[in-house]
């Protein structure tokens, strides 16, 4: 007990004029750093112990449980510092220095340790992968730090705003964590850039930081090019697919139409292409490990109309609507019209035609036709076919030879067909086979049906009787009256010379047209008068106005005008005379007497009785034919032969002269006869009464065979005189022959020559 209280008293007397020159201040250290704790105390000598947190840490100067702890200093100074090697968060306290013998201590010195974060991670890195449209979350941790690190995000140098922080304190309560978040909308990031993150306290002041790689995934961007564009249909086009891919591309598909095309595999198409690339797209497909991306081109195909739907045929009621609908495709813009067959005007120029109420005219084919411009067109036709009555139309006069077989015809139309044709006349009614001399036949043909009623042995009561036949459908019915009309029968051999006659005639007017077109007669004019021109035929003979014999013929001598002729006969006995004249050259028809055709001026202005006779030589069935469909008469000699040939009279050749007055020039064509003349039976005196009528008024013509017409410049028509006749004869044998001779029968005056031989007289120009 004793030494205690002797040490103690020696420590308090050793420390009793001891003093603090330097005292351990509060200190900011990293860890890892060392530290150095200052105490001084001069002059003394005792026991100097450092206390943590109130512990004391040991006496001498090695402090055996404190390894990196070492008090160094120069003890004989009263030096007592304490020194830390790699300051560790542990040492993160509260230390005093304390001088024993003298009952000092020091001022408490806060030791602060300062522990930096971890290098921050950013999770998914360093590379971030996302697919394309997904916004981008990045997590950045900067874990163990004290104090907590305050984290920062950083892109091309400029500082992202938004993020979320938070904070975690550790076990030991000295160090925390923290965690920061930052989230981008797809729009605002871009594949390839880099984002850091950037973690400091105050151990480290400049931070630590790490970054990422943004790798934004996307499906296949693909771009489908097509060349050339427009093209014609069968030039060669080529496609060509452009992919951008992450990751990359790993495959490419065609497909046109949606049928895969197996053959092509690459990124280039070639083709030839047709219409169906217009409305068949061509797509490509590109894929890689995300998924595929399809991408589709029509190409601009200029082709020439196709049907896109056709217009059916249609079968209507009368009175009702049709309704035609027709589409077309066509590249350009194409046109689309509506017309009937036959006519020219438009009906519609869009896909539907309506016709409303529909008549029978309305049946018939229609055309559906498009145009594209430049390149093509197409048609359609259809047919339209009106349900109604039956329409007959056929000649409601034909003809049949008496005595022989003979058919009257019956020409309908009607849909639908007939059910029922019947013949009908006098009190008998046929529909079909044969009853008697009649029988029925029907023949159904594209135009409509014909039903034919054949007669047997015509006998002269068929051309009084009525023939009736009518036709019967569901619709109603139609009926026709038809009448038969004896054919006069004609010798071939006359038929023959009419068309050689004609042809003849045709040349030698077509030769001599031009030389008599520039000339006037000296004679009075001539004019062929439309539609009804009077011919005299007259026979040149000494005693005319005895042996004269006329006779009255109508017949259709132009295609479009009725001219009326008469023919004037010379008897047999001046027939032989002529024959005298060996200088004349004759032509024998076996039909004909001698004869010579002349115009008269009397004949200008026909008569409205005259024009009636022309069309009733037209139409011979007169008014009853009125309303109906006719046949066109057109134009016939035969009337002429076959009124010649309808009497006893036997009929001569003569020597044929023809003067036809065209305006105000004359045409002659001469003909001579080499046949002896056969005799005639006078024709009746009435006939020739008006056959002298006529040549009374008339200016007499006469030509001689070799006499010829001269040619004469065209002057000047005449005022008010006219110039004496002069007469040109040729020269020959028949010159002293020809001698116009005067004969005053009656109050008319005709010339006459010698047969044989004739003049030719022009009026003075």
């Amino acid at each position: 007990m004793v030494p205690w209280v002797l040490l103690l008293l020696w420590i308090s007397g050793q420390g009793a004029e001891a003093v603090f020159s330097q005292q351990p201040q509060d200190l900011v250290v990293v860890a890892g750093q060392p530290v150095t704790l200052p105490c001084t105390i001069p002059g003394y000598h005792g026991v100097v112990l450092w206390i943590k947190d109130g512990l004391a840490l040991g006496v001498g100067r090695d402090l055996a449980g404190y390894p990196r702890y070492t008090v160094i200093g120069d003890h004989g100074s009263g030096e007592h510092h304490l020194r830390i090697q790699r300051v560790e968060l542990m040492d993160d306290a509260v230390f005093e220095c304390q001088a024993v013998q003298a009952a000092m201590r020091s001022r408490p010195a806060r030791l602060t340790v300062l522990v930096p974060p971890e290098d921050p991670v950013i999770g998914g890195g360093p590379v971030v992968s996302l697919r394309a449209g997904d916004p981008l979350n990045l997590t950045c941790h900067a874990d163990n730090a004290k104090p907590a690190a305050s984290i920062i995000w950083i892109r091309n140098g400029e500082v992202l705003n938004g993020a979320m922080y938070s904070k975690t304190l550790l076990r030991d309560g000295r160090r925390e964590s923290t965690v920061s978040t930052l989230y981008l909308s797809p729009s605002n990031i871009e594949t390839g850039q880099q984002i850091t993150c950037k973690a400091s306290n105050k151990a480290v002041p400049n931070g630590k930081e790490t970054s990422v790689t943004i790798d934004i995934q996307h499906l296949p961007l693909v771009n489908l090019s097509v060349e050339p564009q427009p093209v014609l249909e069968g030039n060669l086009v080529r496609f060509h697919c452009s992919a951008k891919a992450n990751p990359p591309v790993t495959l490419y598909r065609w497909a046109k139409g949606g049928g895969v095309i197996k053959e092509v595999s690459g990124d280039t198409y070639e083709v030839i292409v047709d219409h169906s690339f217009f409305t068949e797209p061509v797509s490509c497909e590109v894929t890689n490990s995300l998924g595929s991306t399809n991408v589709s081109r029509n190409v601009d195909v200029y082709f020439g109309p196709r049907m896109a739907a056709e217009p059916q045929s249609l079968q209507v009621d009368l009175g009702s609507d049709a309704v035609f609908n027709c589409a077309w495709t066509g590249n350009p813009s194409l046109t689309i019209v509506w017309m009937k067959r036959g006519s020219g005007v438009v009906l519609s120029n869009e896909n539907l035609l309506t016709l409303k109420s529909v008549r029978q005219e309305d049946a018939g084919k229609y055309v559906c036709r498009a145009v594209v411009p430049r390149v093509g067109a197409g048609e359609k036709e259809v047919s339209l076919t009106v349900n109604g009555p039956p329409t007959i139309s056929s000649t409601q006069t034909q003809q049949a030879l008496h005595g022989e077989k003979g058919q009257i015809k019956c020409f309908i139309r009607s849909t639908p067909p007939p059910d029922r044709i019947a013949w009908s006349w006098k009190e008998t009614v046929l529909e079909s086979g044969t009853s008697g001399r009649y029988t029925v036949e029907t023949v159904t043909t594209e135009e409509g049906v014909i039903s034919t009623l054949t007669m047997s042995n015509i006998v002269p009561a068929d051309f009084q009787t009525i023939y009736n036949c009518t036709a019967w459908n569901s619709f109603g019915s139609d009926t026709e009256i038809i009448r038969l009309k004896e054919q006069e029968s004609l010798p071939v051999a006359v038929i023959i010379g009419i068309a050689v006659g004609a042809f003849v005639a045709l040349i030698v007017l077509m030769g001599t047209v031009g030389a008599f077109c520039c000339t006037r007669s000296q004679r009075k004019e001539a004019h062929l008068v439309m539609p009804s021109l009077p011919v005299s035929i007259c026979a040149h003979q000494r005693e005319l106005a005895s042996k004269i014999k006329t006779e009255n013929l109508k017949g259709a001598v132009s295609a479009k005008n009725d001219i009326r002729v008469e023919i004037v006969h010379k008897d047999h006995n001046a027939a032989r005379e002529s024959e005298e004249h060996t200088s004349m050259k004759q032509l024998m028809d076996p039909t004909n007497g001698y004869y010579s055709v002349n115009t008269f001026k009397e004949h200008h202005t026909p008569t409205t009785a005259g024009n009636q006779s022309a069309e009733a030589a037209r139409n011979p069935a007169g008014a009853a034919t009125l309303g109906k469909q006719r046949v066109p008469t057109g134009m016939s000699f035969t009337n002429i032969y076959s009124t010649l040939g309808a009497g006893p009279n036997r009929l001569y050749d003569y020597s044929q002269r023809f003067v036809l007055g065209m305006g105000s020039s004359s045409i002659e064509l001469s003909s001579a006869s080499s046949s002896a003349a056969r005799s005639a039976t006078p024709a009746p005196s009435s006939t020739r009464s008006a056959t002298a009528a006529s040549a009374a008024t008339a200016s007499p013509t006469a030509t001689c065979s070799s006499t010829r017409t001269a040619r004469r410049r065209p002057r000047p028509p005449p005022t008010t005189r006219s110039r004496p006749r002069r007469t040109r004869t040729s020269r020959g044998p028949c010159r002293s022959a020809c001698r116009p001779t005067s004969d005053h029968q009656g109050g008319r005056r005709e010339e006459r020559l010698d047969a044989g031989c004739g003049r030719s007289e022009e009026p003075g120009l």
